[in-house]
């Protein structure tokens, strides 16, 4: 059931990075983000609602859990995104997805050090094989999106962030629903967190404006459309975590190449990413999951 629930998250993650592609193209991510995240509100506690009302147990509040999903919000969704945008910027698009496969590494750290899960050898080596199916999957680090030693650094400072804030945020979910099963709940605690950070790191509310309003047509319902996806893959990905351990759930979760890999070639035509490594690389991963269900 967990591994169902993290690879129905993956699903949702891949879609998201597919409208992001058409996104970012007619409307600048620093207005955008805006809608992604009041949809990453909205739509979850549209959800919640209907939940709540089909529910026959008795709804109990908790300031722990509530706590935890909303410090997740703040280092997964704020953070760890804020940063992806700045790694990719310095660093480029390849070299960035490399770094954004490593995350699930913090997530064991983090499943270690705050949850004290312990992962046995079976797991450690399903844990390796998907991860070196994941790392072979990533295209080729070509050029940095900026040049120059201190360009260099700088990116690899926010990657190390991105894939920090990834990986904690998640753990800090898992944490939360041992003791507050409320991952819808959850879920739009963590994001109102994150657009309340939004909201104040931003500065040019002007140019926020402007953006919007002079937004083409479709621009808007695409970065909803992101939004949509990402709700939907946080909210599994927090059941998941019920069901499974945390490391291994975040692990399953970023195997989006294994979705983004084939329609990359079939759908969109690129067929240079058809290679005997990115072949390889979904191989493993594929053979990584399989064994995680049988176990």
């Amino acid at each position: 059931m967990g591994t169902a629930l993290a690879l129905l998250a993956m699903v949702c993650f891949a879609v998201n990075i597919l409208i992001t592609r058409y996104a970012v193209a007619r409307l600048p991510v620093e207005s955008g983000f805006f809608v992604v995240l009041a949809t990453n509100v909205l739509f979850p506690a549209a959800i919640f609602a209907l939940e709540l009302g089909a529910r026959a147990a008795p709804y109990a509040w908790d300031w722990k859990g509530a706590g935890l999903f909303a410090l997740g919000g703040v280092i997964g969704t704020f953070l760890g995104r804020r940063f992806l945008f700045d790694t990719v910027r310095l660093l480029g698009p390849s070299r960035a997805s490399v770094f954004h496969s490593s995350a699930p590494a913090f997530a064991l750290l983090g499943a270690w050090l705050l949850a004290d899960e312990r992962l046995g050898l079976y797991e450690i080596g399903l844990l390796a094989v998907v991860w070196t199916g994941l790392w072979f999957t990533q295209p080729r680090a070509g050029t940095a999106g900026a040049t120059g030693a201190a360009a260099l650094r700088a990116g690899m400072l926010a990657g190390l962030a991105t894939v920090a804030g990834f990986g904690f945020g998640n753990v800090l979910r898992g944490l939360a629903m041992r003791g507050w099963s409320e991952a819808v709940l959850g879920t739009v605690i963590a994001s109102l967190a994150a657009l309340a950070c939004q909201v104040l790191a931003t500065r040019d509310w002007a140019r926020i404006r402007g953006q919007l309003r002079g937004a083409p047509p479709g621009a808007l319902l695409l970065y909803t459309g992101c939004g949509v996806a990402t709700s939907l893959g946080s909210i599994f990905v927090t059941l998941s975590m019920a069901h499974m351990e945390i490391a291994l759930a975040v692990l399953v979760v970023h195997t989006t190449p294994l979705v983004i890999f084939p329609v990359s070639v079939l759908v969109l035509r690129n067929r240079e990413e058809l290679a005997p490594r990115t072949i390889l690389g979904a191989a493993l991963v594929l053979a990584g999951i399989a064994l995680l269900s049988l176990r």
